[in-house]
């Protein structure tokens, strides 16, 4: 149900420590706690009067989205349903035909995304956690598959499993899960460490998939030029290592490049550009602590090898959720900004960036839309230019954020 806009007053960031990339070497710049209050961005480098509206409500527990050619939105919810909603926001139904899903934890049915050739193919994809079998029932493993979606859209059909973790973990924490297809039919997945401390030098090792992203064909074949594809003893589909539990993912339409966002431990929540095969260090290091104790982890903050982040935040922690990338007329100020959700900073984060696509640095950052007062699980650009935000929950909604002028 549609509801009458407000209008959205911008935040204060809080302590954002972040990174420029420049020849031969990395400024670490530290960004002061500010409070939650009136604009830390100046007024002329702002869009005009961003307004939000709730677009859906009703969702239980919802984790993705993803619109479909014609505006209308795929929504997944944790506990096992795959909804419709219709464009106008009027009209949720529910996809029959989804497997079931180990929700235990913070698991369940996660990502889902569509087949750049969706048009003529129908072609979606969903990420979740299945249940192990037998002496593994315990355990559950971070799939995800392929199907057709029916042409009248009640029903996804050919369900055909492209991925599963192996081993399976013995809980439903740390899971990655979010997926991003690239313009020339590869799937990337992000995949998290599972938590468990004793187990997180598998981020750094070859022969698992924790703390990792995976590229694999649309088809769930692995392509012969996956850097380590030719290791003895490593899983070829992994793209990237070291990595905590990355949970927002897209792919650059100009570099091809994918961008994660990822959960530190207590603080340390990152920004990442993936290159081919590199190493983005967790746990040997990060800008966070452990928790309750803040103990350090790890050596340090950097090391010879490890990719340093993008962007990372210090303290508090803000749990990031999905990113995007903007590229829609109706807001032209943020145009090629990079958006972050948040689910404890219970915000959005815009970044300027500069320099070349391949090579960008963060010139500007403000947080967003902490008047709303969500947990941000999923954001994604409409059709229309607008901003949709999927809040979290056992009772959420999606967010419509647009200008004045043109909400109807």
């Amino acid at each position: 149900m549609n509801t009458a806009p407000t209008a959205i007053r911008r935040s204060r960031p809080a302590a954002l420590f972040w990174r420029r990339h420049g020849p031969g070497a990395a400024l670490l710049a530290t960004i002061w706690l500010w409070h939650l209050g009136a604009s830390a961005m100046p007024a002329n480098s702002a869009p005009d009067a961003p307004q939000a509206s709730t677009f859906a409500d009703g969702l239980e527990s919802p984790w993705g989205m993803e619109f479909m050619p014609d505006g209308s939105l795929l929504v997944t919810e944790r506990r096992g349903r795959l909804r419709m909603i219709s464009a106008d926001g009027r009209d949720i139904s529910s996809i029959q035909g989804i497997p079931r899903v180990d929700h235990r934890d913070h698991g369940g049915l996660l990502d889902v995304t569509i087949d750049p050739a969706f048009a003529s193919n129908r072609l979606v994809y969903l990420s979740y956690t299945k249940a192990g079998r037998g002496l593994h029932i315990d355990r559950n493993s971070l799939t995800v598959a392929r199907a057709r979606l029916s042409d009248d859209r009640s029903r996804i059909d050919e369900f055909k499993v492209l991925f599963r973790q192996t081993p399976g973990a013995v809980n439903g924490q740390n899971l990655g899960g979010r997926l991003a297809v690239s313009a020339d039919g590869y799937l990337f997945i992000t995949i998290g460490d599972r938590h468990a401390p004793q187990d997180r030098m598998r981020a750094q090792a070859l022969a698992y998939y924790q703390g990792k992203t995976v590229r694999i064909r649309t088809d769930g074949t692995v392509p012969d030029d996956n850097p380590f594809a030719a290791r003895h003893g490593a899983r070829p589909e992994i793209w990237s290592l070291g990595h905590r539990n990355p949970q927002g993912a897209f792919v650059h339409p100009r570099t091809g490049q994918l961008w994660i966002a990822e959960h530190g431990p207590q603080g340390g929540d990152e920004i990442n550009v993936v290159r081919k095969g590199l190493n983005h260090g967790w746990p040997m290091v990060t800008f966070g602590c452990e928790y309750d104790t803040c103990a350090k982890i790890g050596e340090g903050t950097s090391r010879r090898g490890m990719e340093a982040p993008l962007a990372f935040w210090k303290t508090p922690q803000i749990a990031p959720s999905n990113l995007i990338l903007y590229t829609g007329d109706q807001f032209p100020a943020w145009k090629g900004n990079v958006f972050v959700g948040t689910l404890a900073g219970r915000a959005v984060w815009r970044f300027e960036l500069a320099g070349e696509d391949n090579a960008p640095r963060v010139v500007r950052r403000e947080a967003l839309f902490a008047e709303l007062g969500e947990r941000i699980r999923d954001l994604r650009q409409g059709p229309d230019g607008s901003l949709y935000l999927l809040t979290d929950g056992a009772k959420a909604r999606i967010v419509r954020v647009a200008r004045a002028d043109s909400m109807l």
